[in-house]
Protein backbone atom coordinates (compact mmCIF):
# COMPACT_ATOMS: atom_id res chain seq x y z
CA UNK A 1 0.00 0.00 0.00
CA UNK A 2 1.27 3.47 -0.89
CA UNK A 3 2.13 5.95 1.87
CA UNK A 4 -0.76 8.27 0.97
CA UNK A 5 -3.21 5.42 1.32
CA UNK A 6 -1.74 4.51 4.70
CA UNK A 7 -2.46 8.05 5.85
CA UNK A 8 -6.03 8.06 4.54
CA UNK A 9 -7.05 4.63 5.81
CA UNK A 10 -7.18 5.18 9.60
CA UNK A 11 -9.63 7.49 11.35
CA UNK A 12 -6.84 9.28 13.19
CA UNK A 13 -9.19 11.36 15.34
CA UNK A 14 -10.53 8.15 16.86
CA UNK A 15 -7.03 6.86 17.63
CA UNK A 16 -4.97 7.74 20.68
CA UNK A 17 -1.36 8.61 21.47
CA UNK A 18 0.38 9.66 24.68
CA UNK A 19 -1.30 13.06 24.75
CA UNK A 20 -4.83 12.16 23.69
CA UNK A 21 -6.50 11.96 20.26
CA UNK A 22 -4.03 11.34 17.43
CA UNK A 23 -5.53 13.78 14.94
CA UNK A 24 -2.22 15.65 14.71
CA UNK A 25 -0.25 12.52 13.75
CA UNK A 26 -0.88 12.51 9.96
CA UNK A 27 0.47 16.06 9.66
CA UNK A 28 3.63 15.09 11.53
CA UNK A 29 4.08 11.98 9.39
CA UNK A 30 3.81 14.03 6.20
CA UNK A 31 6.31 16.51 7.63
CA UNK A 32 8.91 13.73 7.73
CA UNK A 33 9.23 14.25 3.97
CA UNK A 34 9.52 18.04 4.17
CA UNK A 35 12.37 19.72 2.29
CA UNK A 36 13.55 21.37 5.52
CA UNK A 37 15.72 18.99 7.64
CA UNK A 38 14.85 20.91 10.80
CA UNK A 39 11.15 20.33 10.19
CA UNK A 40 11.87 16.65 9.52
CA UNK A 41 13.76 16.34 12.80
CA UNK A 42 11.02 18.14 14.70
CA UNK A 43 8.36 15.86 13.22
CA UNK A 44 10.29 12.75 14.18
CA UNK A 45 10.84 13.98 17.73
CA UNK A 46 7.11 14.66 18.11
CA UNK A 47 6.24 11.23 16.74
CA UNK A 48 8.69 9.63 19.16
CA UNK A 49 7.11 11.48 22.08
CA UNK A 50 3.52 10.78 21.11
CA UNK A 51 2.92 7.48 19.34
CA UNK A 52 5.86 5.62 20.96
CA UNK A 53 6.32 7.59 24.17
CA UNK A 54 9.09 5.90 26.19
CA UNK A 55 8.33 2.64 24.41
CA UNK A 56 4.60 2.72 25.16
CA UNK A 57 2.16 1.57 22.52
CA UNK A 58 -1.12 3.23 21.57
CA UNK A 59 -3.82 2.70 18.97
CA UNK A 60 -1.99 5.16 16.65
CA UNK A 61 1.37 3.34 16.91
CA UNK A 62 0.82 0.57 14.37
CA UNK A 63 -0.51 2.79 11.55
CA UNK A 64 2.29 5.30 12.16
CA UNK A 65 4.87 2.51 11.93
CA UNK A 66 3.38 1.27 8.66
CA UNK A 67 3.66 4.74 7.16
CA UNK A 68 7.25 5.22 8.33
CA UNK A 69 8.21 1.85 6.85
CA UNK A 70 6.52 2.75 3.58
CA UNK A 71 8.42 6.04 3.13
CA UNK A 72 11.90 4.59 3.69
CA UNK A 73 12.66 4.54 -0.07
CA UNK A 74 11.69 8.22 -0.47
CA UNK A 75 14.53 10.47 -1.61
CA UNK A 76 13.73 12.95 1.16
CA UNK A 77 14.83 10.39 3.77
CA UNK A 78 18.42 10.73 2.53
CA UNK A 79 18.62 14.28 3.87
CA UNK A 80 21.18 14.82 6.61
CA UNK A 81 19.25 14.92 9.85
CA UNK A 82 20.15 16.26 13.26
CA UNK A 83 18.16 15.19 16.28
CA UNK A 84 15.79 17.73 17.78
CA UNK A 85 16.95 16.57 21.22
CA UNK A 86 19.81 18.59 22.78
CA UNK A 87 21.42 15.43 24.24
CA UNK A 88 21.71 13.75 20.83
CA UNK A 89 24.30 15.53 18.68
CA UNK A 90 24.49 12.93 15.95
CA UNK A 91 23.98 13.81 12.30
CA UNK A 92 22.89 10.99 10.03
CA UNK A 93 20.50 10.44 7.14
CA UNK A 94 16.88 10.70 8.16
CA UNK A 95 16.48 7.17 6.79
CA UNK A 96 18.78 5.90 9.54
CA UNK A 97 16.79 7.79 12.17
CA UNK A 98 13.54 6.33 10.85
CA UNK A 99 15.00 2.83 10.94
CA UNK A 100 16.10 3.41 14.53
CA UNK A 101 12.53 4.40 15.35
CA UNK A 102 11.26 1.21 13.70
CA UNK A 103 13.74 -0.84 15.74
CA UNK A 104 12.40 0.72 18.94
CA UNK A 105 8.88 0.03 17.71
CA UNK A 106 9.74 -3.62 17.03
CA UNK A 107 11.28 -4.06 20.47
CA UNK A 108 8.26 -2.52 22.18
CA UNK A 109 5.81 -4.62 20.21
CA UNK A 110 7.76 -7.79 20.94
CA UNK A 111 8.20 -7.37 24.67
CA UNK A 112 4.90 -5.86 25.79
CA UNK A 113 1.92 -7.96 26.83
CA UNK A 114 0.22 -9.64 23.90
CA UNK A 115 -3.26 -9.37 25.49
CA UNK A 116 -3.38 -5.65 24.71
CA UNK A 117 -5.23 -5.06 21.40
CA UNK A 118 -2.91 -2.17 20.50
CA UNK A 119 0.10 -4.43 20.98
CA UNK A 120 -1.60 -7.10 18.89
CA UNK A 121 -2.07 -4.58 16.10
CA UNK A 122 1.62 -3.70 16.27
CA UNK A 123 2.70 -7.32 16.22
CA UNK A 124 0.54 -7.92 13.16
CA UNK A 125 2.58 -5.40 11.15
CA UNK A 126 6.02 -6.66 12.22
CA UNK A 127 6.53 -8.78 9.06
CA UNK A 128 5.81 -5.64 7.03
CA UNK A 129 8.37 -3.68 9.05
CA UNK A 130 10.96 -6.43 8.65
CA UNK A 131 10.45 -6.57 4.87
CA UNK A 132 10.77 -2.79 4.60
CA UNK A 133 14.01 -2.66 6.61
CA UNK A 134 15.75 -5.70 5.15
CA UNK A 135 17.05 -4.12 1.89
CA UNK A 136 18.91 -1.45 3.85
CA UNK A 137 21.10 -4.02 5.61
CA UNK A 138 23.22 -3.73 2.44
CA UNK A 139 23.00 0.05 2.08
CA UNK A 140 26.23 1.85 1.11
CA UNK A 141 25.85 4.15 4.13
CA UNK A 142 27.12 2.48 7.30
CA UNK A 143 24.74 4.36 9.60
CA UNK A 144 21.78 3.18 7.55
CA UNK A 145 23.10 -0.39 7.49
CA UNK A 146 23.52 -0.39 11.26
CA UNK A 147 20.04 0.99 11.86
CA UNK A 148 18.49 -1.54 9.49
CA UNK A 149 20.36 -4.33 11.22
CA UNK A 150 18.94 -3.19 14.56
CA UNK A 151 15.44 -3.66 13.13
CA UNK A 152 16.28 -7.14 11.88
CA UNK A 153 17.90 -8.10 15.17
CA UNK A 154 14.83 -6.93 17.08
CA UNK A 155 12.73 -9.45 15.13
CA UNK A 156 14.48 -12.79 15.73
CA UNK A 157 11.42 -14.83 14.75
CA UNK A 158 11.69 -13.41 11.24
CA UNK A 159 15.47 -13.19 10.86
CA UNK A 160 17.72 -15.70 9.10
CA UNK A 161 21.09 -16.76 10.52
CA UNK A 162 22.60 -16.69 7.04
CA UNK A 163 22.17 -12.92 6.91
CA UNK A 164 24.19 -12.41 10.09
CA UNK A 165 26.81 -14.92 8.98
CA UNK A 166 27.21 -13.10 5.67
CA UNK A 167 27.73 -9.78 7.44
CA UNK A 168 30.31 -11.29 9.77
CA UNK A 169 32.21 -12.73 6.83
CA UNK A 170 32.10 -9.63 4.63
CA UNK A 171 32.17 -6.60 6.91
CA UNK A 172 35.26 -5.03 8.45
CA UNK A 173 33.31 -2.60 10.65
CA UNK A 174 33.43 -3.50 14.34
CA UNK A 175 29.98 -2.19 15.24
CA UNK A 176 28.35 -3.88 12.28
CA UNK A 177 29.99 -7.22 13.06
CA UNK A 178 29.09 -6.91 16.74
CA UNK A 179 25.45 -6.27 15.80
CA UNK A 180 25.52 -9.37 13.61
CA UNK A 181 26.85 -11.41 16.53
CA UNK A 182 23.97 -10.25 18.71
CA UNK A 183 21.64 -11.06 15.85
CA UNK A 184 22.87 -14.65 15.92
CA UNK A 185 22.39 -14.72 19.66
CA UNK A 186 18.86 -13.35 19.38
CA UNK A 187 17.75 -16.15 17.08
CA UNK A 188 19.43 -18.79 19.22
CA UNK A 189 22.21 -19.62 16.76
CA UNK A 190 25.57 -20.86 18.04
CA UNK A 191 28.12 -18.03 18.05
CA UNK A 192 30.80 -19.92 19.98
CA UNK A 193 33.00 -20.15 16.87
CA UNK A 194 33.46 -16.39 17.15
CA UNK A 195 35.06 -16.60 20.60
CA UNK A 196 38.37 -16.77 18.73
CA UNK A 197 37.60 -13.86 16.42
CA UNK A 198 40.59 -11.69 15.52
CA UNK A 199 38.76 -8.64 16.83
CA UNK A 200 38.65 -8.91 20.64
CA UNK A 201 35.53 -6.75 20.78
CA UNK A 202 33.66 -9.13 18.50
CA UNK A 203 34.95 -12.12 20.46
CA UNK A 204 33.64 -10.62 23.71
CA UNK A 205 30.29 -9.83 22.07
CA UNK A 206 30.13 -13.48 21.05
CA UNK A 207 30.91 -14.40 24.65
CA UNK A 208 27.85 -12.46 25.77
CA UNK A 209 25.68 -14.73 23.61
CA UNK A 210 27.19 -17.95 25.06
CA UNK A 211 25.88 -18.14 28.64
CA UNK A 212 27.00 -21.67 29.50
CA UNK A 213 30.50 -21.53 28.10
CA UNK A 214 33.58 -21.35 30.35
CA UNK A 215 35.70 -19.77 27.62
CA UNK A 216 33.06 -17.08 27.12
CA UNK A 217 32.99 -16.29 30.83
CA UNK A 218 36.79 -16.07 30.90
CA UNK A 219 36.75 -13.60 27.99
CA UNK A 220 34.22 -11.39 29.77
CA UNK A 221 36.23 -11.37 32.99
CA UNK A 222 39.45 -10.63 31.11
CA UNK A 223 37.80 -7.73 29.26
CA UNK A 224 36.65 -6.28 32.57
CA UNK A 225 40.20 -6.24 33.86
CA UNK A 226 40.80 -3.50 31.29
CA UNK A 227 37.41 -1.77 31.32
CA UNK A 228 38.65 1.46 29.73
CA UNK A 229 39.66 -0.46 26.63
CA UNK A 230 36.35 -2.32 26.59
CA UNK A 231 34.44 0.96 26.81
CA UNK A 232 36.57 2.29 23.97
CA UNK A 233 35.46 -0.49 21.68
CA UNK A 234 32.00 1.10 21.46
CA UNK A 235 32.20 4.76 22.54
CA UNK A 236 28.68 5.19 21.22
CA UNK A 237 26.45 2.54 22.83
CA UNK A 238 25.42 -0.37 20.66
CA UNK A 239 21.69 -0.41 19.87
CA UNK A 240 21.26 -3.50 22.04
CA UNK A 241 22.54 -1.84 25.22
CA UNK A 242 22.47 1.36 27.22
CA UNK A 243 25.55 3.18 28.44
CA UNK A 244 29.17 2.12 28.54
CA UNK A 245 30.01 -1.37 27.33
CA UNK A 246 31.45 -2.25 30.75
CA UNK A 247 27.95 -2.05 32.21
CA UNK A 248 26.85 -4.96 30.04
CA UNK A 249 29.99 -6.93 30.82
CA UNK A 250 29.56 -6.41 34.57
CA UNK A 251 25.98 -7.65 34.46
CA UNK A 252 27.03 -10.76 32.54
CA UNK A 253 30.02 -11.43 34.80
CA UNK A 254 27.89 -11.21 37.95
CA UNK A 255 25.35 -13.61 36.50
CA UNK A 256 27.95 -16.16 35.39
CA UNK A 257 30.16 -16.36 38.47
CA UNK A 258 29.37 -18.11 41.73
CA UNK A 259 31.65 -16.22 44.10
CA UNK A 260 32.83 -12.65 44.43
CA UNK A 261 36.41 -13.90 44.64
CA UNK A 262 36.17 -14.87 40.96
CA UNK A 263 35.14 -11.31 40.18
CA UNK A 264 37.64 -9.50 42.37
CA UNK A 265 40.31 -8.61 39.73
CA UNK A 266 37.61 -7.26 37.43
CA UNK A 267 35.86 -5.44 40.27
CA UNK A 268 39.07 -3.69 41.35
CA UNK A 269 39.70 -2.63 37.75
CA UNK A 270 36.19 -1.23 37.39
CA UNK A 271 36.20 1.03 40.47
CA UNK A 272 38.58 3.71 39.07
CA UNK A 273 36.24 4.29 36.11
CA UNK A 274 33.15 4.63 38.24
CA UNK A 275 31.60 7.47 40.18
CA UNK A 276 28.53 8.35 42.16
CA UNK A 277 26.76 8.82 38.83
CA UNK A 278 27.57 5.39 37.40
CA UNK A 279 27.37 3.34 40.60
CA UNK A 280 24.00 1.84 39.70
CA UNK A 281 25.55 0.18 36.67
CA UNK A 282 29.11 -0.62 37.76
CA UNK A 283 30.42 -0.95 41.30
CA UNK A 284 26.99 -0.99 42.95
CA UNK A 285 25.93 -4.36 41.47
CA UNK A 286 29.42 -5.66 42.20
CA UNK A 287 29.01 -4.61 45.82
CA UNK A 288 25.75 -6.52 45.99
CA UNK A 289 27.56 -9.57 44.65
CA UNK A 290 30.27 -9.13 47.29
CA UNK A 291 27.65 -8.91 50.06
CA UNK A 292 24.79 -11.29 49.15
CA UNK A 293 23.72 -10.90 52.78
CA UNK A 294 24.22 -7.74 54.89
CA UNK A 295 27.61 -7.22 56.52
CA UNK A 296 27.86 -9.30 59.74
CA UNK A 297 30.91 -7.62 61.27
CA UNK A 298 33.61 -9.65 59.54
CA UNK A 299 35.14 -8.98 56.12
CA UNK A 300 36.67 -11.55 53.79
CA UNK A 301 39.97 -10.52 52.17
CA UNK A 302 38.17 -9.95 48.86
CA UNK A 303 35.49 -7.79 50.47
CA UNK A 304 38.14 -5.76 52.28
CA UNK A 305 40.11 -5.06 49.09
CA UNK A 306 37.02 -4.03 47.19
CA UNK A 307 35.69 -1.74 49.91
CA UNK A 308 39.10 -0.12 50.28
CA UNK A 309 39.14 0.65 46.55
CA UNK A 310 35.67 2.17 46.79
CA UNK A 311 36.62 4.29 49.79
CA UNK A 312 39.78 5.64 48.18
CA UNK A 313 38.20 6.66 44.87
CA UNK A 314 37.34 10.36 45.13
CA UNK A 315 34.59 10.38 42.52
CA UNK A 316 32.46 8.00 44.59
CA UNK A 317 31.91 10.64 47.25
CA UNK A 318 30.10 13.94 47.65
CA UNK A 319 28.20 13.91 44.35
CA UNK A 320 24.88 12.10 44.64
CA UNK A 321 23.26 9.77 47.14
CA UNK A 322 23.29 6.66 44.94
CA UNK A 323 26.47 5.16 46.48
CA UNK A 324 24.96 5.45 49.95
CA UNK A 325 21.95 3.43 48.84
CA UNK A 326 24.15 0.52 47.78
CA UNK A 327 26.23 0.71 50.95
CA UNK A 328 23.08 0.76 53.07
CA UNK A 329 21.68 -2.31 51.31
CA UNK A 330 24.92 -4.16 52.09
CA UNK A 331 24.73 -3.15 55.76
CA UNK A 332 27.91 -1.09 55.47
CA UNK A 333 28.96 2.33 56.80
CA UNK A 334 27.73 5.12 54.59
CA UNK A 335 30.50 7.68 55.12
CA UNK A 336 33.91 7.59 53.53
CA UNK A 337 35.83 7.82 56.78
CA UNK A 338 33.80 5.07 58.43
CA UNK A 339 34.39 2.81 55.43
CA UNK A 340 38.10 3.56 55.53
CA UNK A 341 38.19 2.72 59.24
CA UNK A 342 36.37 -0.55 58.62
CA UNK A 343 38.78 -1.68 55.89
CA UNK A 344 41.81 -0.87 58.03
CA UNK A 345 40.61 -2.62 61.18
Amino acid sequence: MKPDQLLEEPDWDSLQHAYGPAGDTPGLLVQLLDDDPEKQAYALSQIEMSVLHQGSIYSSTAPAARYIAAILPAKATLAASESAYPWDDRERPLRAALLEWLANFAESATYQGADDPDVQACRAVLPEIYTAALPYVDDPDLTIREAALSVVTALPDLADARLFERILASSTDRRERAAAVFGLGAIGADASGLLQDADPAVAVCAALTCPDNATATRLILEALQDPATADGWFPEPLPQFDGWFRFTLISAAIERTETFEELLPAALAVVPLGSGYTVDSDWGPLLAKAFPTPFDGKLTPAQRQFLSAIAEHDRNWGQVANPLIWLHKAGLPETREELRTLTRS
